[in-house]
């Protein structure tokens, strides 16, 4: 099923960020907090993290942290728990333990487009993200102004007046970055951006993720696609059975791999 995009609350306005977890005994786990984070200070920590349904794990004492302003991508094998991490950090799912701290201002600092985004395909572009910048509740004046600024960055202002259904796979996908860009976040996270994009879809979007990173915006993606991990991220943090098992700079993999691609395999199969 598609994730919606932009989606409101019951009264309206955007759903609030992540809240503590309550750990394996009952007693709840270390609340989420929002505080401010310098260059280099954790944008998200994950301490013992646990999540799962019932008697299913997903993950089992998970720990990682993303600095900000770091490009983070992680990989694993499909089922890793890669996207389940993007949405406890997002508070759409809740730990059973651990802790999760956000090192921003919770959901309003945050930008983020799903795997499967799901549009609203009668509305033209500059109407979808008038939209979604009200859920923020950005003035008309203030919404205008950003909605010209962000379509002209994504390169889709001469596609402003036309429809979503008449866009290409390549022009959602950058509407979708657009969307997740429209607050101005100081941490995006992306699953899955490069997804079905021919050669070209996917240049322009390396190149506007690329000008994410060089703002300073802290960035965690997932991808399958290596080479353009690669060419991207800073750092890589490699997923397997709901745990990580390696974290590191693209230059250390690359240091001990011919390419990416040989490092995951290496990795996943130790």
């Amino acid at each position: 099923m598609a994730d919606p995009v932009c989606e409101p609350s019951a009264d309206g306005t955007p759903a609030a960020g992540p809240a503590a977890a309550p750990s394996a005994d009952g007693t709840p786990a270390a609340a989420s907090a929002a505080t401010p984070s310098a260059h280099g200070a954790p944008a998200i920590r994950l301490q013992h993290a646990a999540v799962g349904y019932g008697e299913r794990r997903i993950w089992e004492g998970l720990d990682l942290t993303v600095p900000a302003g770091e490009f983070l991508a992680v990989l694993g094998p499909n089922g890793a728990g890669k996207t389940t991490l993007l949405k406890v950090v997002l508070g759409l799912m809740r730990p059973t333990s651990g802790s999760v701290t956000l090192g921003v201002n919770g959901l309003a600092e945050l930008g983020y487009l799903p795997e499967n985004p799901y549009f609203y395909d009668y509305l033209t572009g500059s109407e979808f993200l008038r939209f979604c910048a009200r859920l923020f509740s950005l003035g008309a004046r203030e919404r205008d102004e950003r909605v010209k600024a962000i379509l002209v960055d994504v390169g889709l202002e001469r596609a402003a007046g036309v429809q979503l259904r008449k866009y290409s796979k390549g022009m959602l996908q950058r509407i979708g970055i657009a969307q997740a860009l429209i607050n101005e976040p100081r941490f995006v996270l992306l699953d899955e951006p490069m997804t079905g994009l021919d050669p070209i879809g996917r240049v322009e979007v390396k190149e506007i993720i690329q000008r994410l990173h060089e703002r300073g915006t802290t960035v965690l993606f997932n991808s399958h696609i290596l080479a353009d991990v690669a060419a991207l991220c800073t750092r890589i943090a490699i997923m397997r059975d709901g745990r990580v098992i390696w974290t590191g700079s693209v230059d250390e993999a690359l240091a001990e791999a011919e390419t990416l691609e040989d490092f995951f395999m290496r990795v996943v199969q130790a």
